[in-house]
């Protein structure tokens, strides 16, 4: 059998699971996840490579409503990333929602197959559930398949990497075998922070954060990776939430941080944070992009 290749968007609402499912398909991790919506900011490639097959998966962020500027361009990342797949994961994880409508017609006017994926079927009750949340969106139109997985317990993915062969191609491996992701060291290493602030802080706090890697040193005398970061926000209130009772939340943030840091780059990462007021930058087009968040990727 020859080999063959594919690239597959991961598509979907916030807070659909979608990274989970990614790093649950390529085996590791490479995108960050967290409880809350709008985790994802940027278009992630990971890449799964067998003797038989070559997938490149394509996690776009949560389509949603978008109010501010930052978020504008997260959607409109999102559906640019959907113009080259070759298939397209829609993942969903409760009922047909009204907004689903206008997702659906967008995603058919890609002409596309489309895969749904019922996500998180770990936490609902039973096989009826699952029913019914599969014919709420049986009105929508036909699907490729229909798969229900959990990408947490990496239930059922055999049966989705089936689907999806079904619409390879043949031909040869577009990238080597050891390579995972196009995540550069900068991109990593500021997602992997914003993931420890999305799981300790509440409210408003996850989405008016960015993180912006300011400086990466090899210290060959002590054999570390010392990194400097700059945490922005929007006022004051939020930078003293950050920061914690004498520094004890920033603390808690770099602490995990290096943990992950420490893994990612094997070796011993020393980690310093500092955080900056940056008024409504989310509504300001410029520092949207200075922050990282524009059309195109170093």
């Amino acid at each position: 059998m020859s080999h063959q290749f594919a690239f597959v968007g991961i598509a979907g609402k916030p807070n659909v699971g979608k990274s989970t499912l990614i790093n649950a398909l390529i085996g590791k991790k490479i995108a960050i996840t967290s409880d809350k919506a709008q985790t994802t900011r940027h278009r992630i490639l990971g890449v799964k490579t067998t003797p038989d097959f070559q997938l490149v998966f394509v996690d776009t962020p949560g389509i949603h409503e978008a109010k501010f500027v930052l978020n504008q361009m997260i959607v409109k990342t999102a559906n640019q990333a959907l113009l080259d797949v070759d298939v397209m994961l829609w993942v969903v994880d409760r009922k047909k929602h009204p907004y689903d409508d206008k997702l659906y017609q967008s995603f058919k006017a890609l002409g596309i197959p489309i895969i749904l994926v019922i996500n998180k079927i770990d936490v609902l009750n039973n096989k009826s559930d699952i029913d019914q949340l599969i014919m709420s969106y049986l009105t929508l139109g036909d699907f490729e398949a229909i798969i229900p997985i959990s990408a947490i317990e990496k239930t059922h993915l055999t049966h989705l990497e089936e689907a999806i062969l079904k619409h390879a191609i043949e031909e040869a491996p577009m990238f080597p075998e050891e390579y995972t992701s196009d995540q550069q060291e900068h991109q990593i290493i500021s997602e992997w922070i914003r993931e420890k602030i999305l799981t300790l802080t509440q409210e408003e706090i996850p989405h008016a954060v960015a993180v912006v890697i300011e400086n990466i040193e090899e210290n060959k005398k002590l054999k570390t990776l010392d990194i400097r970061a700059l945490i922005i926000v929007e006022r004051e209130s939020q930078k003293r939430i950050l920061i914690g009772k004498q520094g004890s939340k920033l603390k808690e943030i770099g602490t995990l941080a290096r943990l992950d840091l420490n893994k990612t780059f094997d070796r011993k990462v020393h980690l310093e944070l500092w955080i900056k007021i940056k008024k409504d930058w989310r509504n300001k087009m410029q520092d949207v992009m200075t922050f990282g968040y524009g059309e195109s990727r170093d």
